[in-house]
């Protein structure tokens, strides 16, 4: 029973912290206030959720990656696949390096194998922290497509790197060859299975459904279930789980494509996805806050660790650690896009050198967060030969100062930077749209001429489908027209569209708002009402592109 109330506390403070961000006079990221809540919780009711990390990764991480992979855009994904590579490849190892030999040198007391395990769990950054800060100043759409493809796939490149640390710290050795072939298993296999099970998976419900018809409830349970059927097969065959999760979401993205969902299979499937990945994702910042009371309790003991009796110390580590993860990540951000930049040049494409405001953007935003906590927790507590193993606390306190520290920095430095930040135009989206909507329009009106001609009807209802389908050709007979002008009439009737919108907004919540009054009234019954304000919604959503 007390496990359950917990719980409800999770969820409330989830729903607290969206109301309390908003209300703060500062921009205060929704992150660091479910952090705050967190610890609020865990110092009045004493008690804190006992985060085993093996739950943990099987509850949040599946789900999480999976969506994200689902709905990443990938055009953006494969446009920049080579500078996301280098940020969750080359600069994890490059930061395993860097990092773990300056924890070393700063706190001789902790062994070279245990800051190397230290930095490899820190290396991982976290979009959903990234995205929660820049609500306000928004991350422009490249860089934030860039960060999300770089933490779908440095969090399994990071606790790659953790495993093999941790491995030589238990057995007192480390192979590279062991590690190469190790790290390409959990890789190609992880990657392997959650392109399959997506795959067999989707093939056979959609084969269900032609023979039986589509049960909406089942399809929407039918996703919710592939993430964690990839991640348990990818761990039993010891592979990534990580990366299966991921590739599931990237396999059924193009599955969903053939657009054999039915619609309300789609809206009720986004709407259960959108509400599992905002409660998830703060309940996770919400355990973290209720895991801090407890590691700073034992901040005296920790300082002790480091060969030193004042707690100031740890400050000084965990700063300096930050600066070290945002300098590296600087460096490595500078020489990438140097030699991205003179490739492209080689090639005779045009190029245009990126300001440094960008770059240190980008740096600030390598938030640590929900896989620095996780994977940090699965260090083991006693040696191959039963000892304790080297400076674990000390190593838990400075991931979950890091985590942090981290936040902080970015919610002060990434509105600054991002402000006004000049980015070089995108012409070729609104172009592809446009094009989209001329096809979609000629392809309606060709469908709605057939289909009125194969009805075959008798003169009064030939009068009447004939007036309807009069009424609809016009619309998207005036869209033709309107996508066929161009120059200065483009700039006019793109106001004319959106003085539509508004008045259309207008009319659907004046209707909403009557029918609501009706069913309050007793005038209209409680499903009529609700069939009429879906609709009205999903008009709304399509509206104001939600």
């Amino acid at each position: 029973m007390e496990s359950i109330t917990l719980s409800l506390f999770l969820l409330l403070a989830v729903v607290v912290s969206g109301w309390l961000s908003r209300l703060s006079p500062v921009s205060v990221p929704v992150p660091l206030v479910q952090i705050a809540l967190g610890a609020i919780i865990a110092l009045t009711t004493g008690a804190a959720v006992d985060l085993k990390p093996d739950v943990f990764f099987l509850l949040f991480l599946p789900p999480l990656l999976f969506y994200d992979g689902w709905k990443i855009p990938k055009e953006g994904l494969f446009r920049d696949k080579g500078t996301i590579l280098q940020l969750a490849l080359g600069l994890v190892v490059f930061t395993v390096l860097g990092v773990g030999l300056l924890i070393h040198w700063l706190i001789p007391e902790m062994p070279l194998g245990v800051a190397f395990a230290l930095a490899a769990i820190i290396s991982p950054t976290d979009p959903i922290a990234v995205s929660a800060i820049a609500t306000r100043v928004p991350i422009p759409k490249r860089l934030m497509h860039i960060l999300e493809g770089e933490a779908l796939l440095n969090d399994a490149s990071g606790l790659v790197c953790m495993r093999f640390a941790v491995a030589a710290v238990l057995t007192g050795s480390f192979s590279l060859v062991d590690a190469v072939g190790t790290f390409a298993w959990l890789a190609v296999g992880g990657i392997a299975i959650g392109i399959g099970v997506t795959w067999v998976i989707t093939r056979a419900k959609n084969f269900i459904a032609r023979r039986i018809g589509e049960d909406t409830g089942s399809q929407v349970l039918i996703s919710l279930l592939i993430p964690f059927g990839a991640y348990l097969l990818a761990e039993h065959f010891h592979c990534s789980g990580i990366l299966a999760a991921v590739a599931a979401g990237l396999t059924m993205s193009y599955a969903e494509q053939s657009g054999q969902a039915l619609p309300e299979t789609r809206v009720r499937r986004n709407a259960v996805w959108d509400t599992i990945q905002f409660t998830a994702n703060g309940v996770i910042f919400v355990l973290l806050g209720e895991q801090l009371p407890s590691i700073a309790a034992r901040a005296a003991q920790v300082v002790h660790l480091t060969g030193h009796d004042d707690p100031l110390w740890l400050i000084a580590y965990v700063v300096t650690i930050n600066v070290a993860l945002i300098a590296l990540r600087f460096a490595w951000v500078w020489v990438a896009l140097r030699f991205t930049l003179f490739r492209a040049a080689r090639k005779g494409e045009p190029v245009q050198k990126p300001s440094l405001r960008l770059i240190a953007a980008t740096s600030l935003a390598g938030v640590r967060g929900a896989i620095t906590l996780a994977g940090v927790l699965t260090i083991p507590f006693v040696l191959s030969d039963g000892t304790a193993f080297p400076a674990r606390t000390l190593v838990i306190f400075l991931a979950a100062a890091v985590i942090v520290v981290s936040l902080l920095l970015a919610s002060v430095g990434l509105p600054f930077l991002l402000k006004d930040l000049k980015l070089p135009p995108e012409p070729k989206a609104q172009a592809e749209e446009d094009e989209a909507r001329l096809e979609a329009a000629k392809a309606a009106i060709i469908a709605i001429e057939q289909f009125h001609k194969a009805l075959g009807l008798g003169p009064r209802d030939t009068d009447l489908y004939a007036d309807a389908g009069a009424r609809v050709l016009d619309f998207y007979r005036r869209r033709v027209e309107n996508q066929a002008l161009h120059g200065e009439n483009t700039a006019h009737l793109r106001k004319i569209e959106e003085i539509e919108r508004k008045l259309r907004l207008t009319g659907i919540r004046a209707e909403r708002d009557t029918f609501y009054h009706l069913s309050r009234s007793r005038a209209l019954s409680d499903e009529t009402m609700r069939k009429l304000v879906r609709e009205a919604d999903l008009v709304e959503a399509r509206l104001t592109g939600v």
